[in-house]
């Protein structure tokens, strides 16, 4: 199925922090937002490290905003089956040049091995910002418990760059 990705970043100019996934999952583009899944642990890894309870999309993108943190994804469009990255063809990256201008982003996280992929192979080479990977949050990455996920995000989160 080609997908054309219709959300949005979510970013400010005061964004310092750049999590990147890889397309909307059906369920997300059906939603409107990002890892809407139910069974999807981003938004509980966030909420746990943070110490907060994010219910509603609206209190999701506020508390990112908040945080200083922008997300959004490395794809604009490919060809995928459902939320399989390893299904993706003909990809096309967004562009990432307005948000790096003007916002105060200082690394970019990559939330799973694919989106690292594609982000090295279709971006890396066109910005200079630092970026490196995450585990998935998906359900198809079951060797990562919440706690192990909270873990490494909370470890690379909260680095000196976040902070600047």
């Amino acid at each position: 199925m080609h997908v054309i990705h219709e959300i949005g970043p979510v970013w400010n100019t005061e964004s310092r922090i750049l999590f990147l996934g890889t397309m909307p999952s059906p369920a997300s583009r059906l939603a409107g937002f990002y890892y809407m899944h139910p069974r999807n642990r981003f938004w509980p890894v966030m909420e746990k490290i943070f110490s907060v309870t994010l219910p509603s999309v609206n209190e999701r993108r506020t508390f990112l905003l908040q945080n200083n943190i922008a997300l959004w994804d490395v794809l604009c469009r490919c060809d995928i089956d459902g939320a399989q990255d390893s299904s993706i063809k003909n990809a096309v990256p967004n562009n990432f040049t307005q948000i790096l201008n003007e916002s105060k982003i200082s690394r970019i996280f990559c939330t799973g091995k694919t989106a690292l992929l594609l982000y090295e192979k279709l971006c890396a080479k066109n910005y200079s910002v630092p970026y490196e990977g995450l585990p998935s949050t998906s359900p198809a990455n079951a060797s990562w418990t919440l706690e192990k996920l909270c873990e490494e995000y909370r470890k690379k989160i909260f680095a000196d760059a976040f902070h600047q």
